[in-house]
């Protein structure tokens, strides 16, 4: 990983916009793609050799000031943006002192307690720390149903499970690139980023987007093998008491095929555990 994370940032940003993205005539022949370095500093209002001093990591101690205007001519969203001063240290620090892999009993109880709704825990690197039955039966195709980024990018039924992978794909690196910025000495992300970079070429060129974005509220469109297309969303929370985790809780239409598919899954998952645990003693 380089060691001029802001410059990067920046720079891969302004690299994904045109001058009509920002109102501005696109005057001349572009060797590169996106804006130029004086572009941005003229939408943002600075000194033009101090921008490119913050991209070439010569300058790594913007004010607040800066970082806002240069968000606002980058058009970064919340996320982004604060991403950004995360970068340049202008916030502060907002990663837990050590992040907690161990799911408190009284939220395994409340995953348990939605039978008809997949339900499970994040950690910080896309962990799955603990998941509900239906969960369970959701990710069944994975052997293990460990890491939703190894899962996406590394597990043979990937490509398969998720209709639209692409976006899944892209969605799943920004989440981790935006982990790297609330915690950057996580030594367990480190590497699992090395490993998705070497064994993934899809990976790696989607980590040098430097997209940014957490998980909040979206669509799934998923290919289950045993009940087969399966439209659902999700809904992601912070866990207040485990600065880290985040619990995800997956719902479908009521009424829907989805919906009727979810049950069925349900079902079948509860009939493999039973035979794999064998009748209840007598």
């Amino acid at each position: 990983m380089s060691d001029n994370t802001l410059g990067d940032f920046l720079r891969m940003r302004r690299a994904g916009l045109r001058p009509e993205d920002v109102g501005m005539a696109g005057y001349g022949l572009r060797r590169v793609a996106g804006l130029r370095r004086e572009e941005v500093a003229v939408l943002a209002g600075v000194n033009a050799d101090y921008y490119a001093r913050l991209e070439q990591g010569r300058e790594r101690h913007p004010s607040a000031q800066v970082l806002d205007a240069l968000g606002r001519a980058l058009h970064l969203d919340t996320d982004a943006r604060a991403h950004l001063h995360r970068l340049a240290g202008t916030v502060p620090n907002d990663r837990p002192a050590a992040q907690r892999d161990v799911v408190s009993p009284d939220l395994r109880q409340l995953m348990d307690g939605y039978p008809h709704t997949p339900a499970f825990v994040l950690g910080g690197t896309l962990d799955i720390l603990a998941t509900n039955a239906l969960a369970d039966a959701l990710y069944s195709p994975f052997d293990p149903a460990d890491n939703l980024a190894r899962m996406t990018f590394l597990a043979p039924a990937g490509r398969d499970f998720y209709a639209h992978w692409d976006r899944t794909a892209q969605a799943t690196v920004a989440n981790l690139r935006r982990a790297t910025g609330l915690d950057p000495g996580n030594a367990r992300l480190r590497a699992l980023i090395d490993t998705l970079t070497e064994q993934s070429a899809t990976f790696s060129t989607l980590w040098q987007a430097h997209t940014v974005r957490g998980k909040t509220r979206d669509a799934k469109q998923l290919n289950h093998p045993d009940v087969g297309p399966l439209t659902l969303t999700y809904q992601a929370f912070d866990v207040r008491d485990a600065p880290g985790q985040q619990l995800v809780i997956y719902h479908a239409e009521p009424g829907s095929p989805s919906a009727e598919a979810l049950a069925l899954l349900g079902t079948i998952g509860a009939t493999r555990r039973r035979a794999a645990h064998g009748p209840p003693a007598r």
